[in-house]
């Protein structure tokens, strides 16, 4: 018996005359940048250097737009926005040594977000491989070995033969659930020799399915169906499987609450009146969801923010879908369900039986009723006002990405995202200078609605140099600073600690100047003139900067009392 996947289609006669008689003028770079195309890659970011010069030779020879950034780092921000928005494997293209160890925070964000990333490095010469001291420049003794702890897979390629099926096993393997960075590296020598491979024409670009375990998923859809007091949490994992329809077909018919993490904005409506919204952080909800009978889990691992600090402590049965093995039970004893979130969405609402539960809205409204109260009561108006400034002055359509500011960190619990894979930030591995180069890399994949990106100041001076890029580009990206003189957030954290912050006040430049030395048009906003200000920016086309001076304080922390 002949099984479709063990079909191999014959060349035609025209392929096998292509194969035999390549090109000339190609070298090892030309079967990268072919094998990408081949796959279905239209779009690479990165930057060049002295061991990459045979892959960037090679892209004038091809189709692929290149995007080049001015910092490694910012360039991997890039990639992992492209791939979040694209759900494509975003092609990153890097130097070896200091070029590729300089992306190595980025990656670390984006394997925590699940973003697929695929990050192609150069190597020194393959005479320098294995450990000894050549005395290359950039050399390490085992420069994958800085990264296997950070991306899902590595892939060292030594000869010309190696490259396409390297790249396209890393290619399926960023896109395999759940998503992530994947690291492929390639030596000097290897990318510039001449090749006389064919040119690659195709690849199998269709990564491997996680469907759940069906003895599983029949447990599953029965607790659920029994349950009285029913639950969901739903995490960066239903966004990235495209399951929020199927989420909101769930919760509808087992008259389950819901609530987002900050990874899993927008999967479920805002405004659903099962809709608990994102106040994670937050004793209230925290009780609610431990009240619950039956918790389902979806595409989370429960991590610090999810669980209120591990504060959380369920009392009823846990049921947890999780792509990521290892976060399945990693934080509460669970019926675990190793899968793929919209595959095992489906399994459930394909089992599971209708729930009536009249009372399930209301105790909804309740919830939200003493979260807004509590919030009330902590005199934030200022916080508050210019955060629904934000909202309202950007498109319902358009996404936006946040650094790790005090903004940031309202909008996680109390920001609107309007729908899934619209809001991004930081959260999974928490480091400065995400938002404006992430909010390039989204402009880039989807360049027919604007942009937000929002930074404080101190983390956007690890990004400023990305004005130069949007510029070169014209790339609708707006660009929100927060001015607080400095580490907003961690002056709060040690004086709260300490009684006294030390290291967290910056100088900084005049923005609006600087942006505008860059050709970028900026603009000093108030919180009066906030809304006003992000709106004529966010319509206009090109790149643009607002800043807003302000000091922003966080609301208090329930996690600490309990």
């Amino acid at each position: 018996m002949t099984h479709d996947h063990d079909l191999v289609l014959r060349p035609t006669e025209a392929q096998i005359a292509a194969a035999l008689n390549p090109p000339a003028g190609r070298n090892g770079g030309d079967l990268v940048v072919e094998t990408l195309a081949g796959l279905g890659a239209t779009t690479v970011f990165g930057l060049p250097g002295q061991h990459a010069l045979g892959v960037f030779d090679a892209l004038r020879r091809s189709d692929l737009r290149y995007i080049g950034l001015r910092v490694e780092n910012n360039a991997a921000f890039a990639a992992d926005a492209y791939g979040r928005i694209t759900g494509e494997a975003a092609p990153l293209l890097l130097s070896t040594g200091p070029g590729a160890l300089t992306s190595l925070a980025a990656l670390q964000e984006a394997a925590a977000a699940s973003a697929p990333v695929l990050a192609i490095s150069s190597q020194v010469p393959t005479a320098g491989l294995g450990g000894g001291r050549h005395g290359y420049l950039h050399e390490l003794p085992d420069q994958a070995a800085s990264f296997r702890g950070v991306v899902k897979s590595v892939h060292t390629v030594r000869t010309q033969s190696q490259i396409p099926s390297a790249i396209e096993a890393a290619w399926k393997s960023a896109l395999t659930a759940p998503h992530g960075p994947v690291w492929v590296e390639i030596p000097q020598d290897v990318l510039l020799a001449p090749t006389a491979i064919p040119v690659v024409t195709g690849g199998d670009a269709f990564p491997e399915e996680l469907p759940p375990r069906p003895e599983l998923t029949a447990v599953a859809a029965d607790l659920l169906s029994k349950a009285t007091r029913p639950a969901i949490i739903a995490g960066g994992g239903v966004v990235r499987a495209d399951a929020s329809g199927k989420l909101r077909q769930l919760a509808e018919r087992l008259r389950a609450p819901v609530v987002t993490t900050p990874g899993g904005k927008g999967a479920f409506p805002w405004t659903h009146p099962l809709s608990l919204q994102s106040w994670l952080e937050d004793r209230h909800t925290t009780d609610f969801l431990e009240d619950a009978d039956v918790l389902l889990v979806v595409g989370s691992g429960l991590g610090e923010l999810s669980s209120n600090y591990h504060t959380f402590k369920p009392r009823g049965r846990v049921i947890q879908i999780e792509a990521d093995l290892g976060k399945l039970e990693s934080n509460h004893p669970a019926l675990g369900i190793h899968a793929d979130a919209r595959l095992a969405l489906q399994a459930l609402l394909e089992t599971v039986s209708a729930r009536e539960d009249a009372s399930a809205a209301d105790r909804v409204r309740e919830l939200l009723a003493k979260v807004a109260d509590r919030i009330a009561a902590q005199e934030l108006t200022l916080e508050q006002e210019v955060l629904a400034s934000v909202r309202r002055a950007l498109p319902a359509d358009s996404p936006s990405f946040w650094d790790m500011t005090i903004l940031a960190y309202w909008a996680w619990s109390a920001f609107d995202a309007k729908g899934p894979n619209h809001m991004h930030s930081a959260q999974g591995a928490g480091g400065l200078g995400y938002a404006f180069p992430a909010a390039l890399g989204a402009a880039v994949a989807d360049p027919t609605c604007p942009v937000l990106a929002v930074s404080g100041d101190g983390g956007a001076l690890y990004s400023i140099a990305e004005l130069a890029t949007a510029r070169q580009y014209d790339l609708n990206v707006t660009w929100l600073i927060v001015d607080d003189g400095g580490y907003g957030i961690l002056r709060e954290y040690m004086t709260d600690a300490f009684g006294k912050a030390t290291a967290t006040e910056l100088t900084r430049p005049d923005f609006v100047a600087l942006a505008a030395s860059f050709g970028v048009p900026g603009v000093r906003a108030t919180p009066e003139t906030l809304e006003s200000d992000l709106a004529k920016a966010l319509s206009a086309p090109g790149p643009s900067v607002v800043v807003l001076p302000a000091v922003l304080r966080m609301f208090a922390p329930t996690h600490l009392t309990g």
